[in-house]
């Protein structure tokens, strides 16, 4: 039953990464579980440090960071409560994240009945210059992670729709 929740959308050419799911919880408590730290750490990463705003910078962390985790720079590129929440990810240390050098992912929130659809997509894979195995490794590491992650995401966000309601 869970898994018919999450719709794959993906493109063989490894550019851009898409799913669909509905949640049954309202806009603005997903735009909250996709955009605040806190939420975050409920679903996807293990550690996650920003601020949630255009041009906020951090990091999230996956894994035990002190240990064999790894953190993973984060750059807030839009916040539009609760329509859309996006972000750039995946930039070398040192250099602020651009077209070319991180990937974007973007949520677009919508709502639907008495739940929501969200939309997630995940692009930059080919403007970062790698030849195709790299391309074809990260695109298959990225979608194999948000078909892990995002299954969890109406189960976390329900239940925050139900502490907020009660």
């Amino acid at each position: 039953m869970r898994n018919q929740r999450l719709r794959k959308v993906s493109f063989m050419e490894f550019g851009t990464i898409e799913r669909k799911i509905h949640i049954e919880a309202s806009a603005e408590v997903v735009f909250d579980v996709v955009s605040s730290p806190e939420h975050l750490r409920e679903w996807w990463p293990d550690e996650a440090e920003f601020p949630a705003a255009p041009g906020g910078e951090g990091r999230i962390g996956f894994g035990n960071p002190s240990r064999e985790g790894t953190w993973v720079r984060f750059e807030v590129v839009d916040a539009v409560p609760p329509r859309r929440f996006s972000f750039r990810w995946t930039h070398e240390e040192g250099q602020s994240a651009a077209p070319g050098n991180s990937n974007l992912v973007v949520f677009e929130i919508e709502p639907a009945g008495t739940g929501t659809i969200l939309r997630m997509t995940e692009s930059g894979f080919r403007e970062r210059g790698w030849d195709e195995a790299k391309i074809a490794a990260e695109y298959a590491e990225h979608a194999t992670g948000w078909d892990y992650y995002l299954p969890r995401l109406p189960d976390y966000a329900a239940k925050v729709a139900a502490g907020a309601s009660a």
